[in-house]
């Protein structure tokens, strides 16, 4: 499957292989359905269209301003140097095991975020944290637990800014540009990920992410999403649809606020008010400052935070690992599909 994505940015070309297990389904429109013919192996195709040689292609053979499309007879025109059969299988097979120790490492990281998703519930939602034999009546906050505005906890809460000139200004390597696009329950996905230069990021050095910050979708669909950043991917400096809340560490851990930030009952509160704006989905800064939390007491607040540290450690390593996978694999493709390289 092949999906047409503006603004074009390296990964401005999106693609998916559809398994033997997928569910029936249909394509929309803005979606091509490639299939190989005899001769040319399906599995060698899913990286042909991943290289710069058909992203430049279709960068240029496309039409249109509001929204850049082709058409499939214009993919198909695509032509292309194809290698034996062997020789693509084999390609196929060397970037596949990049692709395999990617998925492997996500699957990895995605079983830390749930086992530090799991224990919050366990501990501020069920009740069940250490020393919860002595708990009050129901109803009631345990000893030395209070409720406190967002605000009275961090060092900073505001959103980021578009750089001057827009999706203009964006470079293939530079400084980090998060958008909203990148940002997901505790996820930051790296696809699609924009870059600015040093002059521009200068500009927006009031938007620069920390180590720890926790950053917040404030507008449209994707509203009241929310992770932290992969240390690899710093320095960086968020745009307007996102926001940037800085833990006063002396006051809170920033793994239980963003834990906090992202449990069901949280969550439901923050899509509620993002709702009643009048003309779309939005979270202000004021509407943040006062969002209301429970503060453990600071004997269970630094236990959490201290396990919690761990598994994050483990998940930062993971993650920078899948960034060097990726960058080894798109030097590798472009070099094993031209044929400059062996295999």
């Amino acid at each position: 499957m092949l999906a047409m994505d503006r603004p074009w940015v390296p990964a401005g070309l999106k693609f998916a292989r559809i398994g033997d297990q997928a569910p029936d389904a249909l394509v929309v429109q803005r979606v091509a359905r490639l299939r190989a013919r005899q001769g040319l192996e399906q599995s060698f195709l899913q990286f042909l269209i991943a290289s710069p040689q058909f992203e430049a292609y279709i960068k240029n053979a496309a039409r249109g301003v509001t929204v850049p499309h082709i058409s499939a007879r214009e993919i198909g025109a695509f032509t292309f140097e194809l290698p034996p059969m062997d020789t693509q299988r084999a390609v196929a097979e060397a970037l596949q095991d990049y692709d395999d120790l990617i998925d492997n490492n996500r699957r990895r990281i995605k079983l830390l975020e749930d086992s530090v998703r799991l224990l919050f519930d366990e501990w501020f939602v069920r009740l069940r944290f250490p020393g919860h034999e002595r708990l009050p009546a129901k109803g009631a906050l345990p000893k030395g637990w209070s409720h406190v505005p967002l605000g009275s906890l961090t060092a900073k809460i505001g959103s980021g800014a578009t750089p001057r000139g827009g999706e203009s200004a964006y470079v293939a390597a530079g400084i980090a540009l998060i958008r909203s696009q990148n940002v997901y329950d505790f996820n930051f996905v790296d696809d699609g990920l924009a870059y600015i230069d040093v002059d521009q990021a200068a500009r927006l050095d009031g938007v620069a992410v920390e180590h720890n910050d926790i950053l917040l979708n404030i507008t449209g669909a994707s509203v009241a999403r929310c992770c932290m950043v992969p240390q690899c991917h710093l320095p960086a400096r968020v745009n307007q649809h996102v926001m940037i809340i800085r833990a006063d560490q002396n006051k809170i851990d920033p793994y239980y606020l963003l834990c906090a930030i992202n449990s069901e009952q949280r969550k439901r509160q923050l899509l509620s008010y993002a709702q009643t704006g009048s003309t779309r989905e939005a979270l202000t800064k004021d509407l943040m400052s006062q969002f209301e939390f429970v503060l453990p007491d600071a004997t269970t607040l630094r236990a959490f935070g201290q396990v919690a540290a761990v598994i994050f450690r483990q998940r930062e390593v993971l993650a920078e690992q899948v960034t060097k996978l990726k960058s080894a694999r798109d030097l590798l493709l472009p070099r094993l599909m031209s044929g400059a390289l062996v295999v």
